[in-house]
């Protein structure tokens, strides 16, 4: 028989045949439960209102009216099922898009195994073999900062009702199956669709801080404590392959830290004790799966062969693993007990462990003697994933980050400075306040006098303290500092932490989050080092958290980019001039304006040396759930992100040339200009975007425990940055995210022309990732539905800003158009123009049907009105797929 050549677009279409068959059939049940829920016409009016929006989609400006009309003609109640219903579709698209790239089908050219061999493959053909390759992967310091950040809109219980339909496709996969076998599977899809359809979308009220870190450690439970050992042999696998060498023993290439429960910038409810609490909700869960994990091996381990070690430490046992795994396990459960003892309040005398000495001595001590004995296979199976999860995941699961704004920490310094009669810390200039803080951090008295009585805002800063100062060594991550300006902000924090009790050992970690502060920040690091060096307190590495929302807030998406990149580059050299190393800590997002961007695409667009210490990045929200959320996923995401460190660190990307800087200054500058004078200078702009969007009707919604405000009233200074473009998300404007940027293109073109630009987008990974991350905005963007939300809600007098800002975009197209050398946004990219423009078909409705609600609830302020609206932002942020 003749073999047929496929093409590769034939093949793209192939890889995705099961994509759009598992997309169908899912769309066909949830049909069939809503024609048993609601009738045959209930059905027929969806199907309509797809069929209006579809051509819609395609141009038709007949089939865009009837669609209005339709939908401005329906009952609140009727209007709320329709959301629920194209809500509905979007999530069980997802969930198929997301098992598709789990899927056996992509497993031959999209599994982690081949991209981790792939990458050693190409650093090889670089010329780093043998020892330098070994020694490469070895040092690998990869760790995801797990943020309570309030984006994650969709309930656990629907959470795992969608892990549940993701596990059906996977079981629908094998071969062999009998018809019984696939009638079974099919029959629990059409169950679980119809208990999502069944199911109220949003929690009946915000969840609390301990609330959230309990979330949290389910994902670790149920995802990442079993994806570390697997990511590690397919890690250690391809380093053989490549190398003839393994991982080392200890070796932990991948961690995790989180800030729930002690991420207390702005968050009220994020107190001492449940920072407390939640550490020890930490231990408990790792308690436990150290207790189930150990309990296997008891009953495994059953052999009696064993090196003269351990025959030694359990007295010639006749079983001697079962001898030494036993007690340990029966300690573990007494560790578990106490700590359940104090969650409750009760007092334990059972001392839990300090150090994980006391789980990983006794766990390496069989695995060598398994060694020892010939029984290599047996060693290198769950014992050897028990040494991997003690390495990663510690006594406490993950590691805690404090993180609390610098404020308040000068506020409780300002009351003990009144208290010992020298003035207010606040009135002083920076002189002043470090040669003070400096002092005392020499002085051995205590410095909080006896008679201190704070108010309550500092007596909580100082309890925080306290308790990040009594935890073991290990336990707790960083303290960092929002809103950073200065050393002083630093050192005041060095010396509550002294007055505390401690705290030498923890990092003081800085946050720079404006465009300002960014561009102090290498000039505050530097004078930080010269201090820390005269004391003889230099650190081997000084933590430095770079911020990209409140940036990006602050100046826009381009301008920001340039001063994080600018900032990076002179705090690399700030540090090796002092004779330290700086670990940059990304405080990223999901979406584009909050610095989001394709692991890879971010990594290599880095500044060289970026990534010496390794890589730190928050993973918020829906993110986690998207990239971390079921093992197979989060063992993929280790991958990518491994990939990309190795090549940014030995194929380090180019740095920029003198006229490559030059054309960023005058872009960054202009971008600048042009964002400021929109959000900054354009009268009622804030009454404007309030209305334009459901911005108002956000802060009801049980999203996190966070409030959506720093402070209460103020404008957009106050406004956080996730609230701030997720709002913008939802009536499709996106503005956040290209504000600006297209702007200051256009101005370059028209003053320099378009070459520079263009090689620049094809010679420089920085540039070419900030013209394909617009290059998705825009895409995304929908005008004519921003015009429909202002049509329905903004008062006419303010429409004229929406008209500007529609113009402005649809002139900034074509300026990114002209550096990509493309007729059309994503022509390159045909499977994401496709999907995007399927999964418009059903974002549509919902994005019309909010500008219907949202009219309706401002006007009546009604309960039900109000639900069915956040049922249309579950929707919309169910089909733009990443929010905040």
């Amino acid at each position: 028989m003749n073999q047929v050549t496929q093409s590769p677009e034939m093949e793209n279409q192939d890889m995705h045949l099961s994509l759009r068959r598992n997309v169908s059939s899912l769309g066909s049940m949830l049909g069939d439960t809503m024609v048993e829920s609601h009738g045959e016409a209930f059905l027929e009016r969806v199907e309509k209102i797809r069929l209006l929006s579809k051509s819609a989609s395609s141009g038709d400006d007949g089939s865009w009216e009837q669609l209005e009309e339709l939908l401005s003609d329906l009952s609140t109640e009727e209007l709320s099922g329709v959301a629920r219903a194209f809500a509905q579709f979007l999530n069980l698209a997802n969930i198929a898009e997301q098992h598709h790239g789990l899927s056996r089908e992509m497993d031959r050219t999209n599994s982690a195994s081949r991209t981790l061999l792939t990458v050693l493959d190409q650093l090889k053909d670089k010329g780093l073999e043998g020892d330098a390759l070994h020694e490469a992967v070895v040092n690998l310091r990869i760790e995801l900062v797990l943020t309570a950040h309030p984006t994650e809109i969709t309930r656990r219980s629907v959470i795992h009702k969608h892990e549940e339909i993701e596990r059906c496709l996977g079981q629908l996969e094998f071969d062999g199956l009998t018809d019984y076998e696939r009638g079974r599977v099919e029959t629990r899809l059409r169950e679980l669709i119809a208990q999502l359809w069944h199911t109220h979308e949003f929690r009946r009220s915000r969840p609390t801080p301990v609330d959230e870190a309990r979330w949290g450690f389910a994902v670790v439970e149920n995802s990442l404590w079993q994806a570390v050992p697997d990511f590690i042999r397919r890690l250690d696998d391809a380093l053989i392959a490549s190398t003839g060498q393994r991982m080392p023993l200890d070796a932990a290439p991948v961690q995790f830290s989180s800030w729930m429960g002690g991420d207390r910038d702005g968050n009220p409810f994020v107190t001492a004790e449940v920072t407390e609490e939640v550490l020890l909700l930490g231990r408990w869960q790792a308690a436990a799966l150290y207790e189930k994990a150990i309990d296997r091996l008891v009953q495994e381990l059953s052999m009696s062969g064993a090196s003269e070690a351990l025959l030694a430490a359990t007295d010639q046992s006749h079983e001697p693993y079962r001898a030494i795994l036993s007690p340990l396990r029966e300690r573990v459960r007494s560790w578990r007990a106490s700590i359940a003892d104090r969650l409750a309040g009760k007092r334990s005398d059972d001392e839990t462990p300090e150090s994980i000495d006391e789980l990983w001595d006794p766990i390496l001590l069989c695995y060598e003697s398994l060694l020892a004995v010939g029984m290599e296979r047996i060693a290198n199976g769950r014992l050897l994933d028990l040494l991997r999860q003690i390495r990663c995941f510690g006594i406490g699961l993950v590691r805690m980050d404090i993180r609390q704004h610098s404020e308040r920490h000068s506020q409780a310094l300002s009351e003990i400075s009144e208290a010992l009669g020298l003035g207010r810390y606040d009135d002083w200039d920076e002189a002043q306040r470090r040669s003070w803080l400096l002092e005392e951090l020499e002085n051995p008295r205590p410095l909080i006098p006896t008679h201190f009585s704070p108010t309550e805002d500092t007596e909580e800063v100082l309890k925080a303290c306290a308790t990040a100062v009594a935890q073991p060594i290990g336990v707790l991550a960083c303290y960092i500092i929002s809103m950073a300006r200065d050393v002083s902000d630093i050192l005041a924090v060095r010396l509550l932490l002294k007055a505390s009790g401690g705290g030498e050992h923890l990092p003081v970690t800085p946050l720079f989050e404006t465009l300002d502060d960014l561009d102090r920040a290498p000039r505050v690091i530097e004078d930080l080092l010269q201090i820390d060096a005269q004391r003889g307190a230099l650190p081997e590495e000084q933590m430095v958290m770079i911020g990209y929302s409140d940036s990006a807030k602050d100046a826009g998406i381009l301008a920001a980019a340039w001063a994080q990149y600018r900032a990076q580059e002179a705090l690399i050299e700030v540090c090796r001039q002092a004779g330290t190393k700086v670990q940059l800590f990304h405080g990223r997002g999901g979406t584009i304006g909050r610095g989001g961007a394709p692991a890879r695409d971010a990594l290599l667009s880095q500044p060289p040396g970026s990534l010496e210490c390794g890589f730190r990045v928050t993973e918020q929200g829906e993110m986690i759930r998207t990239k971390l959320g079921m093992t197979g996923l989060a063992v993929k995401t280790f991958a990518l992100y491994t990939s990309a460190i190795l090549e940014a660190q030995v194929i380090s990307p180019p740095a920029p040339k003198p006229e490559w800087r030059e054309t960023m200054d005058r872009l960054a500058e202009s971008s600048c200009n042009a964002y400021r004078r929109v959000v900054r200078d354009t009268p009622d702009f804030i009454t404007y975007f309030r209305e334009a969007t459901p911005e108002g009707e956000l802060s009801v919604l049980p999203l996190a425990s966070r409030p959506t405000r720093r402070k209460q009233g103020g404008g957009i200074e106050s406004l956080r940055a996730i609230p701030w473009i997720f709002s913008w998300t939802q009536n499709r404007l996106m503005l956040p995210s290209w504000l600006g940027a297209g702007e200051a293109l256009a101005l370059e073109q028209e003053s320099h022309g378009d070459d520079h630009l263009k090689s620049m987008a094809q010679a420089w990974p920085f540039f070419a990732t900030r013209m394909s991350m617009l290059e998705m905005v825009y895409s995304k963007t929908d005008l004519r539905l921003s015009a429909h939300y202002d049509r329905r809600l903004v008062a006419e007098e303010l429409r004229p800003i929406g008209t500007a800002l529609r113009d402005r975009l649809g002139a900034d197209f074509e300026a990114l158009l002209r550096i990509l050398g493309q007729s059309t946004l994503l022509e390159r990219a045909d499977w994401t123009r496709e999907s995007l423009g399927l999964r418009n078909i059903y974002t549509v409705p919902l994005n019309v049907l909010q500008a219907e609600l949202l009219a309706r609830y401002r006007e009546s302020g009604d309960e039900h009105v109000k639900q069915a609206v956040m049922i249309s932002i579950a929707g919309v942020a169910a089909g733009m797929r990443n929010t905040g």
